[in-house]
């Protein structure tokens, strides 16, 4: 086993994107970290997001604007704002049977499916009809 460094700043890190229910990006949780440790890099930043990420310590969302970071673990899927870019988790559960129907249809193995939301976030939308 490889030890890992940097278990401070790992921490920090992961610590910062716990704190946040936004789904932050990797610019905005080094912005954060940075108030913290003013000393961290940004490569640090982004090296250990990707640690975290593959110990499933922490899900990457991956958008078309860009990669966002969550701290839950768990299979849920997510809402995206097309007019703020807002990204919030979707109050649905996650149907584990579409995983299976796909295995079964495309002979895949399929670990999981991801699935994200498009639409006017309540704010945009109150903007939009006053």
């Amino acid at each position: 086993m490889i030890k890992q460094r940097n278990s401070r700043q790992r921490q920090l890190i992961l610590n910062t994107v716990c704190d946040r229910c936004d789904h932050p990006t990797a610019d905005e949780i080094y912005l954060d970290v940075r108030k913290k440790d003013e000393r961290i890099s940004r490569g640090t930043v982004y090296r250990n997001l990707g640690v975290l990420t593959e110990s499933g310590q922490i899900t990457g969302v991956k958008l078309p604007s860009a990669e966002r970071y969550d701290s839950r673990t768990d299979r849920h899927y997510h809402l995206v704002c097309t007019c703020c870019g807002s990204v919030t988790d979707a109050p649905m559960r996650y149907h584990e049977e579409y995983d299976d129907e796909m295995e079964l249809e495309s002979g895949f193995e399929i670990n999981r499916h991801r699935t994200i939301f498009e639409g006017l976030c309540p704010l945009c939308r109150k903007k939009k009809e006053d």
